[in-house]
């Protein structure tokens, strides 16, 4: 199949890229600094010629967004905003004039869409969406706006003849250097990876080869639409999260940190305490329900595999 992911440049367009291309399927990256083979440019804003990529195209994976890793000013958070929305936008302007539009868009979105809670899992039907919680700073209402926004911008793209999903999805874990679990790692490793701010908080994480069988099963199940949960089925305490993860690469000792110390070391790495501190318990309802099956279900035996493909040097990652 022909397959074009709009803004795939990242970590985990990366990890789609590898794994589709070795696969068979043609895969056509939109960016706007293309350098490699089969990578073209766009803006993410405005139609060009890049939309010819998408006419005759099997499947669309929209991935493009300003990164979440970094300080929440207000600038940075228009970024956000603008260049979900924006992308979201021209990618259903393409499609829809596009003479043979692709199948099936699957839109990339957040699990941040959920509220921060402790008392019970979301799932797609029972799910509360966040942005109204009472006692969590206000900027965090805005990351929920920014989630609910770029899925809007989706479902407004009149494309009758394709098929919509918006991947609600946790942190894809890969042991690819610059992503998620290599940072969380090396906060492992040099014994800092105890419980943050009491650590009661839940992690909602998807193991890297579980999120591409996501992505082949929805491109294939025409029944499913709309928002899917991509998560683990078992979220799991910060504080126990982290305790797995050390056992994994064998390290005893996880120094705690206080609410403070998190803000210090999110300042000092130029990230912010919504990805240490808010709770995102979020479970995929919909994809059980469809008979999805996680051949990493378990943190455990996740961060196992991870920490060896990590030990095992580049020729594992894959």
């Amino acid at each position: 199949m022909k397959i074009v992911i709009p803004g795939g440049t990242g970590q985990v367009g990366a990890i789609l890229n590898r794994a589709l291309t070795a696969a068979g399927h043609d895969v056509v990256v939109l960016t706007r600094r293309p350098v490699r083979e089969r990578e073209v440019r766009w803006d993410g804003e405005t139609l060009g010629p890049w939309a010819q990529e998408i006419d005759g195209s099997d499947i669309v994976i929209n991935l493009a967004g300003r990164s979440v890793n970094c300080r929440y000013t207000a600038a940075n958070l228009r970024a956000m905003m603008d260049s979900r929305v924006h992308s979201a936008g021209v990618v259903g302007e393409a499609i829809a004039a596009a003479v043979r539009p692709p199948r099936v868009w699957l839109q990339m979105s957040t699990a941040t869409v959920y509220s921060h809670r402790f008392d019970a899992p979301n799932d797609e039907a029972t799910g509360v969406l966040g942005g109204t919680e009472f006692g969590v700073p206000d900027y965090w209402a805005y990351s929920v706006k920014i989630a609910k926004a770029w899925e809007q911008a989706q479902a407004r793209a009149e494309t009758p003849h394709t098929r919509k999903v918006a991947m609600r999805s946790a942190m894809v874990m890969s042991p690819d250097r610059g992503g998620v679990f290599d940072a969380l790692l090396r906060l492992a490793r040099l014994g800092l990876g105890g419980p943050v701010a009491g650590g009661a908080q839940y992690v909602s994480w998807i193991h890297d080869r579980d999120f591409v069988r996501a992505v082949d099963f929805l491109a294939g199940r025409d029944d499913l639409d709309g928002p899917v949960n991509l998560a683990a089925p078992v979220p799991l305490p910060q504080r126990t999260f982290m305790r797995v993860l050390r056992a994994a690469w064998g390290v005893a000792v996880g120094l705690p940190a206080a609410k403070w110390m998190a803000g210090l070391g999110a300042f000092a790495l130029r990230s912010d305490t919504e990805l240490l501190l808010k709770s995102r318990r979020v479970v995929p309802g919909r994809l059980l329900e469809a008979g999805f099956t996680f051949d990493h279900a378990q943190w455990p035996e996740a961060a196992d595999d991870l920490v060896r493909r990590v030990r095992g040097g580049p020729g594992l990652t894959k």
